[in-house]
């Protein structure tokens, strides 16, 4: 029974990780706000092109999401992945502490936020990790692939 069952336990990682990726790319690739607000982030901290930067982020994050969900290429988008994570951890959040929730005062409305520290980029980085070194997994585009490759049939 635990067999049946743990051939599923990395597919709510696959994906969450790639709804999350997917969340975070889409405005920067297909809305004009969500991209210009990056390109000034990355502006603001001094990444050199930010433009071009911010569209190779941009179609990381999208394509890397897709990759995840069909479970298609995920060693490549998990190592890409990881990459952007690491980027945005010492660039952005490192300063910022461990603690995704940054409190940076009170007000009558309630808490202010400020930039979050690195605790999610590490969770994301876990979670890929994870899956880079799961290799193909249940209802995969890659273990259709390695089926093929062996000369089997599929199990989906």
């Amino acid at each position: 029974m635990t067999e049946t069952w743990s051939k599923w336990a990395p597919m709510p990682l696959r994906l969450i990780l790639g709804f999350g990726f997917l969340y975070h790319g889409v405005p920067k690739l297909f809305t004009a706000q969500g991209h210009e607000m990056f390109v000034g982030m990355l502006q603001n901290i001094g990444v050199p092109a930010a433009g071009l930067a911010a569209w190779l982020v941009g179609i990381v994050e999208v394509l890397g999401a897709l990759a995840l969900i069909a479970g298609a290429f995920v060693t490549i988008a998990s190592v890409l992945l990881i990459i952007n994570m690491l980027v945005a951890l010492f660039t952005v959040h490192l300063p910022n502490g461990f603690s995704f929730i940054h409190v940076t005062g009170m007000t009558d409305a309630g808490p202010q936020f400020g930039m979050p520290g690195y605790e999610v980029n590490l969770l994301y980085i876990a979670g890929l990790l994870a899956l880079l070194l799961r290799g193909p997994t249940h209802m995969s585009v890659d273990q259709r692939l390695a089926e093929k490759a062996r000369g089997g049939g599929s199990s989906m």
